[in-house]
């Protein structure tokens, strides 16, 4: 039976290093399990009031009681209570760990090359290193349980990763649809491709947002499609740009990509009205929609009335996980649904069923939703951090209600190009707003990843671009 014993008084102190804070938090705690002031039974302080003592935000205690929590150091109990887990002192006095520590190096070793940026805001890229690593582990395990599959043209390897992604878009996105009617591809590009043959998009016009999404306008190219560019606003896409002689429609309206603008709730109805007076079809790439901040989310236009007939819903496992998982899935319109599939089984594209059998138990357990929470808290507050640097340094920002990226404006003059060139001398990997249209734009910006920027980095970071774009302002 669990023991809840008398409120402890901790002698945590922070060591002096360059890991994220969460990680110094949790080490923090399991050298005082290791020391003896802390034993298994005892309750950890609140989360509040240890941030507090800390002079840390709460955010990065919450996320340190998540990974001890994840490495089966402590537990929850009676709600909202979190105490040390049985043998946790055993476990810290044996030196394990809740995370992979980056190994130190010898006194007299060569500094080792950096093999990235110091401060990588390159947009798109999650945080892997939030995943818990049992979880990831036991997903793995399960995948590897199950037989080797022949891959027969009747075999059905990934129906438990359908049953899983039906519960789970469900759940995070309102999106119902039968399990069997979710068509998984190896990438959003993937999807894309398979749309232009399914639909017959070759040679025809597809109104594309401007800037957009660059690797699917190339997809959607390479397939034959003709893309017609669309500006975007403040609100998103706009339905009345459309042309009548347009076959289909791409648009990111969970997050706009890159401007971060929400499609608003007029817009939506008004698209999948024209979708279905000019008989196109609407692109849905929901790209990050599980990420929102400050605001409540919007329905994805796939679960909105008449939305299932005209929308190709498509999602993506590399915004929440990893790029690497190789994992997305697409709801076709009921007319396109065997189309597509047709044209996968043409060009051979699908997804790695170990890949597959993995991702289902991670989702299946829970793991993804507990994940998710995690990341959502992290990411809340790394956007916070490089929010108020950058806001600082007298730099208007947009696109932060939603997603893993901002816009940040360059002063007038600054050259995009210059400031990007610049920046990776300074160590600092960032996009520009050019990148991702087809045309000039009168917009200079930064697209500003925040995922992969500890807080602890985000006012140098912030400090190192309002330096850089001040300095090829002043030049030009």
């Amino acid at each position: 039976m669990t023991r809840h014993a008398r409120p402890v008084e901790l002698p945590l102190s922070l060591a002096p290093s360059g890991a994220p804070l969460r990680n110094r938090v949790a080490d923090a705690l399991i050298e005082v399990l290791r020391t003896g002031h802390l034993r298994p039974g005892d309750t950890l302080p609140a989360t509040r009031a240890l941030a507090t003592e800390l002079a840390i935000s709460r955010t990065a205690v919450l996320a340190a009681y998540d990974e001890l929590a994840a490495a089966g150091f402590v537990h929850a109990v009676g709600g909202s209570s979190t105490v040390v887990s049985p043998g946790a002192d055993l476990a810290a006095r044996a030196g394990v760990s809740s995370h992979v520590s980056l190994p130190r190096a010898a006194p007299d070793a060569r500094p080792a090359v950096p093999a990235g940026p110091r401060w990588n805001l390159l947009p798109g890229y999650p945080d892997a290193g939030l995943i818990a690593i049992e979880h990831w582990r036991a997903a793995w395990r399960a995948a590897a349980a199950n037989p080797v599959s022949s891959d027969l043209p009747f075999d059905q390897p990934h129906r438990p990763l359908q049953r899983a992604l039906a519960t789970h878009l469900r759940r995070t996105r309102g999106v119902a649809a039968d399990p069997a009617d979710i068509i998984l591809v190896p990438g959003v590009s993937a999807g894309l491709r398979a749309l232009v043959l399914a639909a017959a998009l070759a040679g025809r016009p597809v109104a594309f947002e401007q800037p957009g999404y660059s690797e699917g306008r190339r997809a959607l190219q390479a397939a034959g499609a003709v893309i017609r560019p669309v500006p975007v606003d403040e609100e998103g896409l706009d339905p009345a740009d459309l042309d009548a002689g347009d076959a289909a429609a791409y648009t990111t309206p969970a997050h706009q990509f890159p401007l971060g603008a929400r499609l608003s709730a007029a817009r939506r109805a008004a698209l999948i009205g024209w979708a279905r007076r000019a008989r196109a079809l609407v692109i849905e790439d929901d790209y990050d929609g599980e990420f929102r901040y400050d605001v409540r989310g919007l329905p994805a236009l796939h679960s909105m009335t008449g939305g299932p007939d005209v929308v190709a819903y498509l999602g993506t496992a590399s915004k929440i996980l990893s790029p690497g998982l190789r994992v997305a899935w697409m709801i076709a319109p009921p007319d396109l649904r065997q189309p597509v599939r047709d044209a996968l089984a043409r060009t051979d594209e699908r997804i790695s069923a170990p890949a597959g059998d993995a991702l289902a138990h991670f989702i299946a357990s829970g793991h993804l939703a507990s994940h998710l929470a995690r990341a959502a808290r992290t990411y809340a507050a790394r956007r916070r951090a490089l929010l108020a640097g950058l806001r600082r340094m007298g730099l208007r920002i947009s696109g932060v209600d939603a997603g893993l990226h901002l816009v940040a404006d360059l002063p007038p003059g600054a050259d995009e190009a210059e400031v990007q060139r610049c920046l990776a001398e300074a160590g600092l990997a960032v996009d520009v707003l050019g990148q991702f249209s087809t045309a000039p734009l009168d917009r200079r910006a930064l697209v500003c990843g925040y995922a992969l920027l500890p807080e602890t980095q985000a006012a140098a970071a912030a400090a190192a671009i309002a330096s850089v774009a001040g300095s090829v302002a002043a030049a030009q």
